[in-house]
């Protein structure tokens, strides 16, 4: 006889999706009709399943309240980007294309800024310390950071974004060590991580708190993230919400314009060099994106 019954997925793997409901963790297939309408379920998702025999179905992706092409998840309140200024360096960049990203859905980023023991990242944490993110200097080495960042964890669904090597799952292993998560090496040539973390997977750190690890990614990765239209892209810059609607032309974009109040605050040290540059490098690339190719 079938049941059916509600969960959220905790891990998606191969087409095996393992869904927590309050009957336990069950391991699901998904019905191949939510692939062809491009539901195709997402960890974080919360769905419902039907149960025959022992074996478990999504039926059904519940709505979502955001999601993200890369990292794969659903449904997330925050999202976590770590950077590090030593071995590998993070590029400004690469945090404000995800952080735009995540701004562009309205979900709110923290940055995790991780070897601190080994380089304390004095000009990373002031460019983000000035655009209002809030900011925290870690070490998953020492334990500096950790319990400031579980703070801010407790109570929501969260997850860990960053280039490889950064120390993502070795920050989930110091919030609890039970995981014994694999960590990998950072290339001394190179600078670069390797990828221990393979898939999206929730782990519970404690009452409805859930923290995502996500494969790492680097700068040519950076091309399969979600898009973000020309138009919207200045809202997804938090620090540019000051001087919206100031600028001579209300279709001002902030490139060229006389008058631009985006670039006079650029200019008067009140929004990063590195932010606005890489505001350009964005709209540039999504100027480049055909509306027909969203449909």
């Amino acid at each position: 006889m079938e049941q059916k019954t509600t969960g959220r997925i905790l891990r998606s793997l191969s087409g095996f999706y393992d869904v927590q409901t309050e009957a336990g963790l069950i391991s699901c297939r998904a019905r191949g009709i939510l692939r062809k309408e491009g539901r195709s379920p997402l960890t974080g998702d919360l769905v419902e399943i039907s149960l025959e025999r022992g074996k478990g179905m999504v039926e059904k992706v519940l709505p979502r309240r955001n999601s993200f092409i890369r990292p794969a998840i659903a449904n997330i309140d925050a999202l976590v980007i770590f950077a590090a200024n030593v071995n590998p360096i993070t590029e400004p960049y690469l945090i404000d294309r995800v952080a735009a990203i995540a701004g562009d859905q309205e979900v709110p980023v923290y940055l995790c800024v991780n070897k601190c023991d080994l380089d304390p990242a004095d000009g990373l944490v002031g460019i983000y310390e000035r655009a209002g993110f809030p900011v925290i200097r870690a070490s998953a080495e020492t334990g500096q950071g950790v319990e400031r960042l579980r703070e801010l964890l407790t109570g929501k669904l969260t997850a860990f974004t960053g280039n490889s090597g950064v120390g993502k799952s070795s920050m989930l292993n110091r919030l609890c060590p039970e995981l014994n998560l694999a960590t990998g090496t950072v290339s001394e040539k190179l600078g670069r991580g390797r990828h221990t973390t393979r898939h999206v997977q929730l782990y519970r750190l404690g009452e409805d708190t859930y923290v995502a690890d996500t494969p790492g990614f680097s700068a040519f990765d950076t091309d399969q993230m979600d898009v973000i239209l020309k138009e919207n892209l200045q809202y997804a810059f938090s620090d540019f919400a000051p001087c919206l609607g100031r600028c001579r032309f209300d279709d001002c974009t902030h490139r060229a314009e006389p008058d631009c109040a985006v670039r006079a605050a650029v200019e008067a040290g009140r929004i990063g060099k590195s932010r606005y540059d890489s505001y350009l490098r964005l709209y540039e690339k999504a100027s480049q994106i055909k509306t027909w190719e969203l449909k």
